[in-house]
């Protein structure tokens, strides 16, 4: 008896070794998301510490593309390329070429993998970059000393569907730690998504430094305690949360995103979801106070006072010291979810209205909201809201991120509007993605891998004219019930794989079963990186 299990447990060792190195030796070519175009070419291409890594321009951006190859080659299997300049490819080698003659996208490339060497064309470095990360899913999932790694040869030609392929944290119900925003980047590069959305300042903290209010720091990033369980539960943990962002490490985030070709789009919420900003200077509220940190989640009747002129000043130089910080387009102001409870009895408010001809407070935050736009326009900046910030009218130029389902999303564009499609029931990932019964505590709602897949963010019913307003789509992750990083991961893995397919591939190449196989090996990537990942997805 002892023989025969001992013999099956050789067995079964020698078939797992031997799945390895058949992995090792032949990786299929199973890539997330799919690209446009991919045909299987005869052979294998083998890369060793021998095997060159050559560029054609020696600019500061192609090392950043090459220097994610080179971290991977040596991080997961110890070999180490010499990358040098070269007008040519030579024979053996990995050739990346920046050729601005190509008549692609600049997020677009072409990767031809013989066994005569690699050649990765892009007409910038963006599409290199991305190239790259299919050259890194082409590899073997393991992460082990190798003499050589086998890269299956293949023709690829790839381009992605949206401009806009995003991913958004919210750091203010739970504060993350800036070493777990760095990771959040690295995993968001690795699904070629390029939008990194920062919720930074929430009812329940205000986590940027603000150098001329520093009360907003050492008052509003701090709340006394949190609520446990679902709202409503009137049971707290009283423990004091908080945490914040200094300038100098947001700076740190924003390059290590720009080396990753990722932009950071920051949200700095007005004129609701104001409680941690008025607990730390209660003359921007319509009654002055006192308010403290939220301590619950919800919605809260305190926002900023908009018919205040000190509100203005207020948030405009906050917003002076914030702009540098970020070198992208646009700039997110919230405009979401602002009761307008206490303008109605503020005689500020009325008195602005009055003076300003406005009928109702949905009119007097299109107000406020055009005010902030011009300022940021001023200063370089393109400015998006939610949907609501459609209500009384839509700033000029202002872009609008769709929420409430697709609706403010689909008017926003018939007005020539760029739009941010992430309705919740497809695009939030703070919903439940199977069993709650077997789920970790969650907002509510139920969004499983297949349903997110599934989604299209262009309506049916806008124009082909009307559809080039769409900018892309994003995930949503608001962190009421996720306390820590590896939280956070369960809910966004591998569900953050999906989205990556939907704004990327081509729609008609979508299929949810090749998915799923494709899928079970990127696990394997996830594995490697120790992404604490929901396995029950692979259940559905």
């Amino acid at each position: 008896m002892k023989n025969q299990l001992f013999a099956m447990i050789l067995l079964l060792i020698g078939t797992i070794l031997t799945a390895c190195q058949e992995e090792i030796r032949r990786p299929d070519i199973m890539l997330i998301p799919q690209p446009a175009s991919l045909n299987n070419l005869e052979g294998v291409f083998q890369i060793s510490s021998g095997t060159k890594i050559l560029i054609n321009s020696d600019s500061k951006e192609m090392h950043r593309v090459t220097a994610d190859l080179s971290r991977h080659l040596e991080g997961m299997y110890e070999i180490k390329c010499k990358v040098s300049f070269s007008g040519a490819a030579e024979k053996k080698s990995i050739f990346i070429k920046l050729n601005t003659g190509l008549s692609i996208s600049r997020e677009s490339y072409n990767l031809v993998v013989t066994p005569k060497g690699i050649l990765l064309e892009s007409p910038s470095p963006n599409g290199l970059f991305y190239g790259i990360q299919t050259l890194v899913q082409m590899m073997p999932p393991v992460k082990q000393s190798l003499s050589e790694v086998v890269v299956p040869s293949a023709e690829i030609k790839d381009s992605p569907r949206f401009t806009w392929r995003g991913l958004h944290l919210d750091v203010g119900r739970h504060f993350m730690p800036k070493e777990f925003i760095l990771k959040y980047l690295d995993y968001m590069a690795f699904h070629k998504l390029n939008t990194f959305h920062w919720h930074l300042t929430e009812d329940q903290g205000w986590r940027i430094e603000i150098k001329k209010f520093p009360r907003l720091t050492e008052v509003g990033s701090v709340r006394k305690e949190t609520l446990v369980g679902h709202y409503g539960s009137n049971s707290y943990d009283g423990k004091p949360a908080g945490g914040f962002y200094t300038q100098e490490e947001v700076k740190e985030i924003v390059a290590y995103a720009s080396d990753r070709f990722i932009t950071v789009v920051p949200e700095i919420e007005m004129p609701g979801h104001a409680l941690a900003a008025l607990a730390s200077y209660p003359e921007l509220g319509c009654t002055g106070g006192p308010y403290e940190v939220g301590t619950t989640w919800g919605v809260f009747d305190d926002v900023y006072c908009a018919g205040n002129a000190k509100t203005d000043t207020f948030l405009m130089d906050v917003l002076k010291e914030v702009i540098p910080l970020f070198p992208g387009e646009y700039f997110h102001i919230g405009g979401d979810e602002c009761p307008k409870t206490r303008w109605k009895e503020c005689p500020v408010c009325k008195q602005k209205m009055k003076e300003e001809g406005l009928k109702t407070e949905h009119e007097l935050q299109s107000y406020f909201v055009q005010r902030m736009e011009r300022f940021l326009n001023e200063n370089g900046k393109k400015l998006i809201g939610w949907d609501e910030i459609l209500e009384g009218g839509l700033a000029p130029n202002a872009a609008v991120m769709s929420w409430r389902g697709e609706d403010g999303g689909i008017a926003a564009a018939r007005e020539r509007h760029y739009v941010v499609m992430t309705p919740g029931e497809y695009c939030y990932l703070d919903h439940y993605q199977a069993d709650p019964k077997t789920e970790p505590l969650a907002i509510g709602g139920y969004l499983p891998l297949k349903k997110l897949y599934g989604y299209e963010p262009i309506p049916a019913v806008l124009s082909k004219e009307e559809a080039k307003y769409v900018l892309g789509a994003q995930g949503n992750v608001w962190t009421e019930y996720m306390q820590t990083p590896a939280q956070v991961e369960y809910m966004v893995f591998p569900r953050a794989a999906a989205l990556a397919e939907v704004v990327w591939s081509p729609k008609g190449a979508r299929d949810f079963d090749g998915f799923k196989t494709r899928l079970s090996r990127l696990s394997k990537f996830y594995d490697l990186m120790g992404i604490n990942y929901c396995k029950a997805e692979f259940k559905q």
